[in-house]
């Protein structure tokens, strides 16, 4: 337990240490989050705050886990996957927030990018862990199929999906970072008992680095981490599912995440096809919002669901 323990404070500290240092710097550059017109009236107020902070979110994880981890194939996975999210991420926040272009990394690109993140990722388990096996393990029945050549498709819908349900979870303070603090807790507890050691220390450098973060990413936020943190938070929660082939309770931990991801799909299916919406907004959360909750109140609630996802998660394992 200490060690987890020393993982996650060590992850917190090089945020909070690092924060201060960066966030004027990020200020000064004007690296400012723009808010849609369309989005609720009361965010037009957090236009012009600091994007960008998944900078030095990401470095308290990748730090914590060098210093504590054992220097594993899978931790390097592990890490690969989350810094090539990182890549990706950041360079999208780059373009939209530093050159201006409104679409920001294409997402030919952005797929391009997740598809070499996936075969990197499926030849190295392939070749250098023996027991590896193409299977995706099934809860509650307790099964597992053999996906054969279908693993790898399935594995990059597994990254693609996660990342960007993260990312599009990140829009309101501390909804993000509090949620993955909650569904990596959950997983640091499944990397152990599935024997995953090393791995649960990767998940506790992400609980740290997220509760760090919430010091001043929780309303009203002095900083946001843009998609230089979601997308690579998102990649870090498909890493240890792949990595514990348990990726389809991925879903029940992350619960959360796959419903701001389901609006959004739902939305969109629903007004091209009838012109009209589900939901007065979509993501989710923004749902609630125009609802008349307030921003603290719908945060605490989806943290709270995530709580009683993860535990359902465990319960399954």
């Amino acid at each position: 337990m200490e060690k987890f323990l020393i993982a996650g404070a060590i992850a917190a500290g090089v945020v909070i240490l690092l924060a201060p240092i960066c966030i004027p710097v990020l200020h000064k550059l004007k690296f400012g989050q723009s808010i849609r017109e369309e989005g609720p009236k009361s965010h037009q107020k957090k236009s012009g705050t600091p994007t960008m902070g998944g900078i030095f979110l990401i470095a308290g994880i990748f730090i914590a886990t060098l210093i504590q981890a054992k220097w594993s194939t899978e931790v390097f996975l592990a890490l690969f996957i989350l810094m090539g999210h990182f890549i990706l991420g950041f360079v999208d926040d780059y373009l939209k927030v530093v050159r201006k272009h409104n679409q920001g990394l294409l997402a030919r690109y952005k797929l391009a990018g997740q598809i070499l993140i996936a075969l990197v990722t499926t030849f190295f388990m392939s070749k250098l862990f023996p027991d590896f096996a193409p299977t995706i393990w099934l809860p509650i029945i307790d099964e597992t199929i053999d996906a054969g050549n279908f693993y790898l498709p399935f594995m990059f819908l597994v990254m693609v999906g996660a990342s960007n349900a993260v990312n599009l979870t990140d829009g309101l303070d501390g909804l993000a970072s509090g949620c993955m603090a909650i569904a990596a807790s959950c997983y640091a507890v499944i990397c152990i008992l599935k024997g995953h050691e090393d791995l649960a220390i990767f998940c506790a450098a992400i609980v740290g680095a997220c509760i760090g973060f919430l010091k001043f990413n929780f309303h009203p936020a002095k900083v946001f981490m843009g998609d230089t943190g979601s997308l690579a938070l998102g990649g870090a929660f498909a890493a240890v599912g792949i990595l514990t082939h348990t990726e389809i309770l991925l879903a029940v931990v992350g619960f959360v995440f796959v419903c701001e991801a389901m609006s959004v799909i739902l939305q969109v299916i629903s007004f091209k096809s009838t012109g009209k919406r589900i939901f007065r907004m979509s993501p989710l959360h923004h749902h609630f919002e125009l609802g008349g909750w307030s921003e603290i109140k719908v945060v605490f609630v989806f943290w709270t669901v995530g709580l009683i996802a993860g535990v359902v998660g465990l319960i399954m394992l």
